[in-house]
């Protein structure tokens, strides 16, 4: 599940479809560009309440399954907070981590 997650967000960095680093992707939450926000699991605690509450608000899901490492192994850049731009991907991403 995992390793198909890491994958598919992969193909979607190539496809352009990813939005990243933490101002970006709050921009595009409020701009509901962003259909899902995916954040590194060993980010600050303060940076997890600002991108939690700003997704619970605008009802944008939020994925914190992965390490910083993980998403940078599967993105190749060093980023801890990302934001998906299609809904295509959004729901394929969704559906693969509730298997």
């Amino acid at each position: 599940m995992k390793k198909d997650f890491l994958n598919f967000l992969g193909i979607a960095v190539r496809a352009g479809k990813i939005i990243s680093g933490t101002e970006l992707t709050l921009q595009g939450v409020r701009d509901n560009t962003v259909k899902l926000v995916i954040i590194a699991s060993d980010c600050s605690d303060r940076t997890k309440k600002e991108i939690s509450n700003k997704t619970d608000f605008y009802k944008v899901p939020l994925n914190a399954s992965f390490t910083s490492q993980e998403l940078k192994k599967s993105i190749g850049k060093d980023r801890k907070v990302m934001g998906i731009t299609d809904l295509g991907i959004a729901r394929r991403l969704n559906e693969i981590m509730e298997k």
